[in-house]
C-alpha cells in the first residue's frame, strides 16, 4: 500500500497553483457562488461553477447571470459552459473571461435529456470531430489571454462505445489543460457503480492532469481511486451536498493517512447559518428561501427529528423564519455531539 502523502508537488492549472487536489464538481442547481465559497473555505482546492449556457440569448437571464457571477470568489474562478456549436462556445468563453472567469471548463459529461437532446453535454461524445472544433474554437478565443481551457466528460456514450481515451488524446493534442472523467457512460446516468479502468487508461496515456470523478464519498475511497487510477486529483459531487467539510477530511487523509472526526453539530449549525445568509443575499429573499430548502435538508440528514422538521421548513416563507427554525432545531438536539456522515 502506498505511503502518505499520496502527492508531492502542488498541482497547477495553467498559471494557477491549487492549494490541494480535492475539487468540487459542477452540479446544476447546487454549485452556485455561495456553495463554492463555503466549500473552498472548508478545504476544497478548486471549484467549477454550475453549467452556463453558450446561447447568447440566455446570457441576460437571472439564471445565467447568477451562474456566471464570481464576485469576490476565492481564485481561481472557473466557469463551465455547455453547448454544441463551436462559434457559440467560443463566444461564451470570451464573454465569461471578460467578466472575470480565469478558467473555462467545457461540459461534455452532463447526461440530462434536455442537454443531450440539443447535442450538447455527453451527447458530444458521439461526435469527436465536433469536440475538436469546439476545443480549438474556445482555445483560440481565450488562449491569447493565457486562460486555461479544461474538459469534463464521461467514459463514453454507452458500454459499447467507451471512447473517452480517444477523445482525451485528441483534446490534449488540441491544447486542453486538464481533463476530468466521470466513471460512467451517458447511458449509465448516475446508476450503478462508477468504473475506474477507463480513467486509469487515460491517465497512462496523458501528460496533462487527469481528475477522477464518480462515487467518491469518503477519504478512504478517494485514496483508493487515486491509487487505482493514478489520477492527479479527485472531484467530489453528490457526496458533498450538505457535507462541505468532506473536502478538508479528504485532503487531510491524502496528506497524512489520518481520519479527521466528523464535525460537531454546533459547527454544522454555524456553517449552515453562514451558507444561508450568503445564499439569501445572492438570490434575494423570495427565491433564496425556496432554493435553500434542499441545502438545509442535506445538512440535517441523519439528525433526530429531521423528517418532521422538513415538513415545517417547507411552510416557512422568510429568511428570519428559516434561520430561527434551524436554531431551534439544533437547540433541541440533546447535546453537542459528532454526527456520523450522512
Amino acid at each position: 500500500m502506498a505511503s502518505f502523502p499520496l502527492f508531492g508537488a502542488p498541482l497547477s492549472i495553467g498559471p494557477y497553483q491549487l492549494p490541494n487536489r480535492v475539487f468540487v464538481a459542477p452540479m446544476a442547481g447546487v454549485t452556485d457562488r455561495p456553495y463554492r465559497q463555503l466549500c473552498k473555505r472548508l478545504g476544497a482546492g478548486y471549484a467549477v461553477s454550475e453549467m452556463a449556457a453558450s446561447n447568447a440569448l440566455l446570457w441576460a437571464t437571472d439564471k445565467t447571470t447568477r451562474r456566471t457571477n464570481h464576485d469576490g470568489e476565492i481564485e481561481p474562478k472557473a466557469i463551465q459552459i455547455a453547448g454544441a456549436d463551436p462559434a457559440m462556445m467560443a463566444q461564451a468563453a470570451r464573454f465569461n473571461v471578460d467578466r472575470g472567469a480565469q478558467i473555462i471548463d467545457l461540459n461534455m459529461g452532463c447526461p440530462a435529456k434536455k442537454v443531450c437532446n440539443v447535442a450538447a453535454g455527453s451527447a458530444l461524445m458521439q461526435t469527436p470531430a465536433v469536440i475538436r472544433q469546439i476545443i480549438e474554437a474556445v482555445i483560440h478565443a481565450v488562449g491569447r489571454d493565457g486562460v486555461p481551457v479544461t474538459l469534463k466528460m464521461r467514459t463514453g456514450w454507452d458500454a459499447a462505445h467507451r471512447n473517452a481515451p480517444e477523445i482525451a488524446r485528441m483534446a490534449e493534442a488540441a491544447g486542453i489543460a486538464m481533463i476530468t472523467i466521470h466513471g460512467r457512460t451517458r447511458a449509465d446516468r448516475y446508476q450503478g457503480n462508477a468504473e475506474y479502468d477507463t480513467i486509469a487508461a487515460i491517465k497512462q496515456q496523458s501528460s496533462i492532469p487527469i481528475v477522477a470523478n464518480g462515487d467518491i464519498d469518503s477519504p478512504q475511497k478517494a485514496a483508493e481511486v487515486i491509487r487505482y487510477t493514478g489520477a492527479d486529483a479527485v472531484m467530489i459531487g453528490r457526496a458533498a451536498q450538505g457535507r462541505p467539510w468532506i473536502f478538508r477530511q479528504i485532503d487531510h487523509y491524502l496528506q497524512t493517512g489520518e481520519l479527521l472526526p466528523d464535525p460537531a453539530d454546533a459547527d454544522i449549525a454555524g456553517w449552515l447559518k453562514d451558507h444561508l445568509q450568503d445564499h439569501y443575499a445572492f438570490y434575494g429573499e423570495f427565491t433564496g428561501v425556496r432554493t435553500a430548502r434542499k441545502h438545509i435538508g442535506w445538512y440535517l440528514k441523519g439528525l433526530p427529528g429531521v423528517k418532521i422538521f422538513r415538513e415545517t421548513l417547507n411552510r416557512l416563507e422568510s429568511p428570519d423564519e428559516q434561520l430561527s427554525a434551524i436554531e431551534q432545531f439544533f437547540a433541541r438536539q440533546y447535546e453537542p455531539q459528532s454526527r456520523c456522515a450522512a
